[in-house]
Order: C-alpha cells, then sequence, then structure tokens
C-alpha cells in the first residue's frame, strides 16, 4: 500500500471513529459507569450489593425447609415494605454461609435468611440488579415491556461490533501516522 492508499485509509479510520464515536457516546458512557460500577459490586461496603450475612449452621440437614425460609422472607418484605410486590423471583441458598437470599418480581429487594433458625439477617436493595440490566440494554427492554431479549441481544451486538470497530480503528489511528512518517524517511 503506498503512502496516499495510507492517509486516504486514515482520513476513513478518523471520520468512521469520529462519527461512531458521537453517535454512541451516550451509550459508551452508560456502558463505562455501570461496568466500572459491577466490578466494584462486593467491594461498595454493601452500597451496590448487599453483603452476604452469615447463618448459624453450614450443613443443610440441619437447615428449615425451602418452603418455610420463602414464607418467613415474605412475611418479613411485608412487614418492612408493604406496598412491594411478594412473589418470589429466586432463591440463592448459600450453604458455606448458611443463608438464604431471596429475591421478588418487580423490585430489587432482597431478604437474607438464617437457613437454621430462619432469623430474617437482612432486608436491602440490590442496586447492582438495575445496574445489570443498564449495562446490558435490558432496562429499556423492560421499560418498553419488551419480550424475548431481541433488544438486548440486537443492543450488546451493536455496542460489542462498535467497541471492536473502536479497538481496530483506535489503533490504526495510532499506528497509521508512524508508518506514514517511517515510509516517509525511507523514501528520502
Amino acid at each position: 500500500m503506498d503512502t496516499k492508499q495510507q492517509a486516504s485509509l486514515l482520513r476513513k479510520f478518523r471520520a468512521l471513529h469520529r462519527y461512531t464515536g458521537a453517535l454512541l457516546f451516550f451509550f459508551f458512557f452508560w456502558i463505562g459507569i455501570s461496568g466500572l460500577s459491577l466490578g466494584w459490586k462486593k467491594h461498595s461496603g454493601g452500597a451496590i450489593l448487599p453483603d452476604t450475612q452469615r447463618g448459624a449452621a453450614r450443613e443443610l440437614s440441619q437447615w428449615l425447609p425451602v418452603d418455610r425460609l420463602g414464607y418467613l422472607a415474605v412475611a418479613a418484605l411485608k412487614a418492612e415494605h408493604p406496598g412491594l410486590a411478594t412473589t418470589i423471583d429466586r432463591m440463592d441458598v448459600r450453604p458455606g454461609k448458611g443463608v438464604v437470599k431471596v429475591r421478588f418480581e418487580g423490585h430489587h429487594t432482597e431478604v437474607q435468611v438464617d437457613g437454621a433458625t430462619g432469623e430474617v439477617l437482612q432486608i436491602a436493595t440490590r442496586h447492582s440488579d438495575w445496574l445489570e440490566a443498564l449495562h446490558d440494554g435490558s432496562i429499556v427492554e423492560n421499560w418498553l415491556g419488551l419480550s424475548g431479549g431481541y433488544f438486548k441481544l440486537f443492543y450488546t451486538s451493536v455496542m460489542g461490533l462498535a467497541l471492536l470497530l473502536f479497538t481496530v480503528t483506535g489503533f490504526w489511528l495510532w499506528y497509521g501516522p508512524r508508518r506514514l512518517r517511517a515510509a516517509k524517511r525511507n523514501r528520502r
């Protein structure tokens, strides 16, 4: 490739880099902020993700039945936050810590229950859940009432391809001028 072709390619990459960056700036900004926050979630002192509490027993044979633990979590949520939905979305069983984390549909509240005693150890908001939804685009899908995950698939594909494009064009914007200068020095 001669220097004119290299310079032309460099100009095209610069324009592509500039216009794509301007178009996707907002999305990259939020992906960066949410990704940084998610990276720090377990080291946030419970601000982003509630710290996992410790229960009395780690042996599952000493635990209460799962349906009883769910019932106790729902009762605690109703008492603490009467207006929130009480349909259980999932129960995260942590035998090593002796605790069950109960999460609910429609909000980001978590109730941690001691697996052996049924004592409610903590009721807290999982900010990491909405940050993750912001990060992967599913927050928009939820707002629009879409199902099937197609918007999230489209969003993550566009953003992933854009990141690859920025990597290639950014490298060329750094390397191309060096290559042109070297070619000019070699012609002298």
